[in-house]
């Protein structure tokens, strides 16, 4: 292998090159064609700054690193992610050769291309046209939309949906679901806004007490629409009160996920997931409480 990952990869916040990590992400742009109000990627600590194109490490080399880091950390499962990952669509076609399991997490305004059946698509939307398209910009729900019809038939690459619930969106997760029930999309999974330590937004709950209207609600559609809505039951527990701070306490995701974002010519990791800033104490992050309810053996999943 040609290129130095001691040179190109910069790990820090506890993550270890010894380390085994089943699953990795990659920011494989900065660039985007969406400015979420709610975006973790782009807050102020985090590396984010975008740059052109010419300027972004090549798909050979970007993808040579990659490979090295999933030799080097026994990688099984890789989410390509952004910025708008789709914006480097002929890296991702080649990238997904590289691992047995394919997660493509985008905002849907780009076309969607047929990756095969093993490769999954995340579409991010964040409520019905109005709640989605005051975090995610005008019309945005409708491009979306247009780009799910669109998708022809027999495309093999399964659709999810995932909506970041807000204390601004959590009164209109039903409409959401039945919107995409006659659309391609197999099913929907709901994550639960992660602020940062100094949340001026609004779309946060003061308390882990107020958040639970928004997780009993995703419990009712949950029973409404199974198969459909596919958060796991105890994950949805785990998120009680008396029981979230121990989840995130002792957050699974930092054990077994990679995450790297895009910093110039380097890859380097942050405090997190979900970058530099955040909040641990009021984390709802999907990825956390599902990975903490696979864990949980002395409980039944559903």
């Amino acid at each position: 292998m040609g290129v130095d990952l001691s040179e190109r990869v910069v790990l820090s916040n506890g993550f270890r090159e010894g380390a085994r990590y089943p699953a990795m992400f990659v920011n494989v742009t900065n660039r985007c064609t969406l400015s979420c109000a709610h975006c973790f990627v782009y807050r102020d600590d985090n590396p984010n700054e975008p740059a052109p194109a010419r300027r972004e490490i090549p798909d050979d080399e970007l993808l040579e690193i990659i490979e090295g880091l999933r030799d080097r950390h026994g990688v099984q499962v890789m989410l390509w992610m952004g910025g708008e990952p789709l914006l480097r669509r002929r890296l991702v076609e080649r990238g997904v050769r590289l691992f047995p399991h394919n997660t493509v997490v985008t905002n849907g305004t780009v076309p969607l291309v047929d990756l095969g059946a093993d490769v999954l698509y995340v579409v991010s939307l964040d409520g019905p046209p109005g709640p989605n398209d005051a975090v995610r910009g005008a019309g945005t729900f409708d491009r979306v939309m247009r780009t799910l019809a669109r998708l022809p038939t027999g495309f093999s690459s399964p659709v999810q949906v995932q909506c970041t619930v807000t204390r601004a969106n959590q009164d209109h997760l039903g409409e959401l679901v039945e919107l995409l029930r006659d659309t391609p999309v197999g099913w929907v999974t709901f994550s639960f806004y992660v602020p940062p330590a100094a949340d001026a937004s609004g779309l946060g709950w003061a308390t882990l007490e107020d958040r639970m209207v928004a997780v009993e609600t995703v419990r009712e559609l949950k029973q409404h629409h199974p198969g459909f809505v596919r958060n796991r039951g105890r994950a949805l527990d785990l998120m009680a009160p008396g029981r979230a701070p121990v989840v995130t306490a002792a957050c699974p995701a930092k054990a077994t996920v990679l995450p790297l974002y895009l910093d110039g010519e380097r890859l380097v990791t942050p405090f997190c997931c979900y970058g530099n800033d955040v909040d641990c104490s009021r984390c709802g992050a999907w990825v956390v409480f599902e990975l903490a309810a696979g864990r949980d053996a002395g409980a039944p999943l559903g």
